[in-house]
């Protein structure tokens, strides 16, 4: 009798885990203002990842999943206005999948902070499924949009999609097109093994194009009969 009371209350000990017992062994860079809730349920109130204040963070873990190997977890991020979720599993041999990743965020420096300095506007991303395996990622499903992106001087740059659509292949390829503003842009994005990326494709000023970007597109190579100019670029992450 009395083991059986020593396991249950170990039981309801395990599953009323409180998070905050937890953040001594959070990792370098990453700080949490408020913890609650459990190690099981939770969130962190004010993250900052390496100095970049992100949001609150909820999460949803799945204890079963470890009898199949996995760690899963439902993640929320909630970043005013914006919002982002999905489920998040890594495997024993360290392969990391994203599930159902929903976002409605803001775009700036304080997310992405290879942007140029005043560069706005917001990401909106639908990934059925994405594989990592350490930064490489190896699959990817789904579409992300930037819209409304504008320059540090207020300027609207356009609207823009990636689009996703899996299938076998080293080498993730994307299609990258404009939904309207002053370029027209048609090209390919190919998630490389360095890790890294490869894009390609052609631009075109429209009506409402700025001194500034007319000015930027004469340095491209001479454009086709349809005012298109090719580009590349690449890079490692």
């Amino acid at each position: 009798m009395g083991g059986a009371a020593v396991a249950a209350f170990l039981l309801f000990l395990i599953a009323r885990f409180p998070a905050q017992w937890a953040s001594g062994a959070l990792p370098r860079g990453i700080d949490c203002g408020d913890l609650g809730g459990t190690i099981w349920s939770g969130t962190c109130g004010r993250l900052v990842v390496n100095g970049a204040a992100l949001g609150d963070l909820g999460w949803t873990f799945h204890p079963l999943r470890l009898l199949t190997g996995r760690l899963s977890l439902d993640l929320s991020l909630s970043r005013p206005p914006g919002l982002a979720r999905g489920r998040i599993e890594r495997s024993i041999t360290g392969t990391v999948t994203a599930d159902n990743v929903h976002a409605d965020l803001t775009l700036d420096r304080t997310m992405l902070g290879a942007l140029p300095p005043g560069m706005r506007g917001t990401v909106q991303a639908d990934l059925a499924s994405m594989r990592l395996r350490g930064k490489r990622i190896e699959s990817i499903r789904g579409q992300i949009d930037v819209r409304g992106l504008t320059d540090g001087k207020g300027s609207l740059i356009g609207d823009y999609r990636l689009s996703f659509p899996g299938g076998p292949g080293e080498e993730p390829l994307g299609r990258l097109s404009d939904l309207g503003g002053p370029l027209e842009v048609q090209g390919t994005v190919r998630l490389t093994r360095e890790p890294g990326y490869l894009v390609e494709g052609t631009v075109a000023p429209r009506a409402g194009a700025t001194p500034d970007m007319l000015n930027g597109l004469r340095y491209l190579p001479t454009p086709d009969a349809q005012g298109r100019r090719p580009f590349s670029f690449e890079g490692t992450y």
